[in-house]
């Protein structure tokens, strides 16, 4: 790849530049490739003043945003490396909707999140690189889907909770090994490696060769960004040695125990184990190297006091 074809990381690229209005244009392209129809961005709702830590910032970005039909959503984008993701998935989306309804307002007021997590981390088991899921309430002995009627403007309004209810997408960009050949494809592609084709027509990547190329940064951001990408690769490399060291430590004690559920409990105990003694090692180092706390949080998953105590 030619050097003038490097392009700075998604990951870095939403903490630092894309939530300039000048470049909505890529995130609309993402959005409207993951949701099936053109979005606009309205703005970006998240502010140092409804951060519950200095580290939150980097984590969530919530956009305003409008679609096609004309309908008003809150899409949540997060992209950091959790022990409980599933659980700050659940409390991101909770408090997109809480903060972005004014007090005293009805709950018609209450807008539809879209939750999009960009993983670059392994979050569990699946052969697929895209997940979405959704609300619905099914008829536990009929197999129906409930339908819930609402009058709104004198007229009757039936509408599925899915229709209201929070939509997830995990992208698990590990996970994709494909030629890119549909506009989703691309996406992923540039997501996993950072590479974007010439002749794209992908919705938003067009942009981005623009306004995301490594070169256009100055030097001071430059050498940033590139601590940024050597610390995601002495964590990724710490961490899948920890993973395989957990199960194998794991399966010994298994072993030793001659029972499958002593097998099963030992490799879930190798691994959290091994994961968090790895992580703690590397926020040991980065800290030695004066990168900041938020960063070190982000990257390594580990709590603000347990880095102080490091």
């Amino acid at each position: 790849m030619d050097i003038k074809d490097r392009y700075i990381r998604f990951d870095w690229a939403i903490k630092r530049l894309l939530r300039n209005k000048a470049n909505f244009g890529v995130l609309e392209g993402l959005l409207t490739v993951l949701l099936g129809r053109k979005i606009r961005i309205i703005d970006i709702l998240e502010s140092e003043g409804n951060q519950q830590d200095e580290n939150d910032k980097f984590n969530r970005v919530d956009v305003k945003a409008r679609d096609s039909d004309d309908e008003i959503i809150i899409v949540e984008i997060q992209i950091t490396r959790e022990l409980y993701y599933l659980e700050r998935i659940l409390y991101g989306v909770a408090k997109a909707i809480t903060e972005h309804i004014e007090l005293g307002h009805i709950y018609s007021e209450v807008k539809k999140i879209y939750s999009i997590s960009i993983l670059y981390f392994d979050i569990g088991k699946g052969d697929d690189y895209l997940y979405h899921g959704q609300n619905s309430f099914v008829g536990v002995h009929t197999g129906d889907f409930l339908q819930v009627t609402a009058k709104e403007k004198d007229v009757i309004v039936r509408r599925l909770p899915s229709e209201i209810f929070p939509e997830y997408f995990l992208i698990r960009v590990n996970e994709f090994d494909k030629v890119a050949m549909t506009p989703l494809e691309e996406w992923i592609d540039y997501l996993k490696n950072g590479h974007i084709r010439p002749d794209t027509k992908a919705p938003g990547l067009s942009e981005a060769r623009q306004k995301l190329v490594y070169y256009n940064m100055d030097t001071a951001e430059r050498e940033a960004y590139d601590r940024h990408v050597d610390a995601i690769m002495i964590q990724n490399d710490v961490l899948s040695t920890a993973k395989l060291e957990g199960l194998l430590e794991g399966k010994a004690e298994g072993k030793a125990e001659g029972k499958a559920e002593g097998k099963m409990e030992g490799m879930i105990e190798g691994k959290a184990e091994g994961e968090k003694e790895k992580a703690l090692d590397i926020a040991r180092k980065l800290k030695l190297k004066g990168m900041s706390m938020a960063d070190i949080m982000e990257l390594t998953g580990i709590t603000r006091e347990d880095i102080d105590s490091l």
